[in-house]
């Protein structure tokens, strides 16, 4: 790029041929005030406050909008130069609310700094203006104060410019000027994506985002891309989605196993707490992340292998109990740090939770065992049929560290009148059973007591085994049952009963056979520092469920065998130092549902992950697990308009037909295809585009000013 020098100020400055004069000066940190002026935006020259005096220039031309030259001589500060430059800012500020400490842009306001940079008083030498527009709240993700706009444009532009969305304009009425759309149409009715841009430029906070979607305590990227960090592994999903909408499936596999090593099996089984904070839901429903994680990782084709990388071996050893989620990826990725590790599992087979807790019909033992070999595959040593009884004999065997990831199996039960009669199931251990190919059978009328994901699919499976009749009944009213809600919804069009808000009092029996559950109905309940559960049930409202086979399934403990000598807490899980998450006991870490009682699958990954890292540092190394195993590319920004873009509404995916559900223990749940993947991908927000605007300066971020 040809090069060219002028004087600012006195100063020498090389810049870039084509390159404007305001441009130039704050390249080499010479401040010029500025407002209308965005650096990715074309510039307007409309604010005025950029003004210069150029020798052999007539006028006071802005500095935004004239290219440098060679040679040119520019002073940004004369006695007229400071008189136009205090007109203009009088003028917007005469329409401006004067109290600024109300403002939520209070201290990162860009009017309110240059009013602080040009030394302009509360008393303005005209009379102020107020404008009568009330404030609009109306629009979903978005309040547009009128009031505060200076009509500098840069939301107009930006809207156009970056994003080809177009619908906010200049409107004109009555003798005030105002910006909005297309004869006031709310957001939604114009074509607005919803996109932010406009937000990310307003320079007063005219356009802001509610206030209530940014929440205290977090971060502003997080409040903003609230699916990225809500993902227990920080997933980045606004990439992967974008990605699909282009049609690079496995770039989008790559982006999610930057962070987790199950991008299929998270496909099926995910609680996806992504899609509970989506902004989307504000315009109408969350997009189905879930949903086009599976899309992409059936269509992947292992792109993400060209840049995978694997570190010189480091002469270290590493035990790890357990083989479920947790325990198998920091398997994978302290053998990716160069580490020797060997993964220890009791039971004939690999996978924990995710082969033993979940039905088939949920997730595909293919699914799991494609990537377990995956796992396997980069050199970690597994051996079945092995149950860690000693953490000392791991050490005497030379192993440098051990994590105990093994999981929360041990089922827990009422200690109510009937509880140890024939007939009364465990829940993990009754889906345990079905999941090794044992046989079980079940009366035929079932009645699970639980409200979560292990009741449901106890009661689905009892169902799928032959029972007539399954109920299940919990503590927790309907809309508090922690059960996913897909799961509730395809549960009872399976023909299963639920039976909220109830307490259990016995279960009844005649000459050794169950008859029922004896209940109360609940009014309300709380749980005591000690994990129990306080219930105030309703005095009168006696009655039975009838049932011939009971199934608890209110929870599962981990089961820490004591000569581990590790310190438990509260439900026996393992406590944990707060921040090195170390154990008790030097070199001894603990991961998944055995530190955090009963969690989520990407819970327990994200532990694993964690944990990794952990012990890569406890062994020297620098506790880095962080890879690009996707292709890096900008991202497109332009979307162009939306026609109906807020009302497009989730596409959902197609379940086996329910005459066929009961027959079999097939995956119920048809993923999508091309069409509906990438119909869905397109109603992706974006939000993370916004964190791509350049951030703008204020006068004090410059040396010279």
């Amino acid at each position: 790029m040809e090069k060219i020098v002028l004087n600012i100020d006195g100063h020498e400055v090389k810049t870039e041929k084509g390159k404007t004069v305001l441009e130039a000066a704050l390249d080499a940190g010479i401040y010029i005030p500025h407002l209308c002026y965005h650096p990715d935006l074309t510039p307007f020259g409309a604010c005025r406050l950029c003004v210069v005096e150029i020798e052999g220039v007539r006028g006071i031309p802005t500095a935004c909008t004239t290219l440098a030259t060679e040679g040119m001589v520019v002073t940004t500060r004369t006695p007229q130069v400071d008189q136009i430059r205090r007109l203009a800012m009088e003028l917007m500020l005469a329409g401006h609310p004067p109290d600024c400490t109300t403002c939520p842009k209070y201290l990162n306001c860009e009017l309110q700094s240059l009013k602080q940079y040009l030394g302009i008083s509360e008393s303005l030498r005209m009379q102020r203006r107020p404008k009568a527009f009330p404030v609009n709240s109306s629009n979903p993700l978005f309040l547009h104060d009128f009031g505060r706009c200076i009509l500098c444009g840069r939301c107009v532009r930006a809207c156009y410019e970056l994003r080809g969305v177009g619908v906010l304009s200049f409107i004109k009425r009555g003798s005030e000027t105002y910006i909005g759309t297309a004869f006031d149409r709310p957001l939604a009715d114009a074509g607005c994506r919803f996109c932010g841009a406009c937000v990310e430029v307003c320079p007063t906070g005219a356009i802001m985002d509610h206030a209530e979607l940014l929440e205290a305590g977090k971060s502003r990227r997080a409040a903003l891309i609230p699916c990225k960090y809500t993902c227990p592994a920080e997933i980045d999903v606004p990439r992967y989605i974008r990605f699909i909408r282009e049609k690079k499936y496995s770039a989008a596999v790559a982006v999610i196993r930057e962070k987790v090593p199950f991008p299929s099996v998270l496909g099926y089984i995910c609680d996806h707490p992504c899609e509970t904070v989506c902004r989307h839901s504000q315009l109408n429903e969350a997009i189905s992340i879930r949903d086009l994680k599976r899309f992409a990782a059936e269509r992947d084709d292992g792109l993400w292998k060209k840049n995978f990388q694997k570190a010189s071996p480091t002469g270290k050893r590493v035990a790890i109990a357990g083989s479920g989620p947790a325990g198998l990826t920091a398997a994978y990725y302290l053998t990716k740090l160069g580490h020797n590790i060997t993964v220890f599992e009791a039971l004939p087979f690999l996978g924990g939770m995710l082969r033993v807790g979940i039905p088939e019909y949920r997730l595909p033992k293919d699914v799991l065992n494609a990537e377990i070999k995956q796992i396997e595959s980069v050199g970690v040593d597994i051996r079945t049929h092995t149950r860690v009884d000693s953490l000392n004999k791991l050490f005497e065997e030379g192993y440098n560290a051990v994590l105990v990831a093994i999981g929360a199996h041990q089922s827990q039960k009422l200690p109510i009148p009937g509880a140890d009669l024939n007939g009364v199931l465990m829940g993990l251990d009754f889906l345990k059973d079905v999941n090794l190919g044992k046989e079980v059978r079940v009366g035929e009328k079932v009645v699970v007591l639980g409200g979560g994901n292990v009741a449901f699919d106890c009661a689905r499976v009892a169902r799928r085994l032959g029972a007539n009749e399954v109920h299940i009944a919990c503590l927790e009213c309907r809309e508090d049952m922690p059960a996913n809600p897909d799961e509730i919804e395809q549960g009872e069009a399976e023909g299963i009963v639920t039976h909220p808000s109830h307490t259990f009092t016995k279960i009844l029996s005649d000459h050794g056979h169950i008859t029922g559950v004896e209940c109360l109905d609940v009014q309300s309940f709380e749980f005591d520092e000690d994990g129990k559960a306080c219930v105030n049930a309703i005095e009168g409202s006696e009655h039975i469920l009838p049932a011939d086979t009971v199934i608890f399934a209110i929870g599962q403990r981990p089961e820490i065998p004591a000569q581990f000598g590790l310190t438990t807490g509260r439900g026996n899980t393992i406590e944990v130092d707060e921040y090195t998450h170390i154990t008790n006991r030097d070199g001894i870490f603990a991961a998944g549902d055995a530190v955090s009682g009963t969690a989520s699958v990407i819970q327990a990954i994200a532990s694993g992950r964690n944990m990794a890292s952990v012990i890569d540092s406890y062994l020297g190394g620098s506790g880095i697990i962080d890879e690009e195993l996707a292709p890096v590319e900008e991202p497109g920004a332009w979307l162009g308009r939306g026609e109906n873009f807020a009302y497009q509404h989730r596409c959902e995916v197609s379940l086996m037909p329910l005459e066929q559900r009961l027959n079999s223990f097939s995956k119920i749940v048809h993923g999508y295809d091309e069409e509906a993947a990438l119909k869905e991908s397109l109603r992706c927000l974006q939000c993370d585009l916004r964190f791509k605007i350049s951030a703008v300066k204020f006068w004090a971020d410059y040396s010279s000013h």
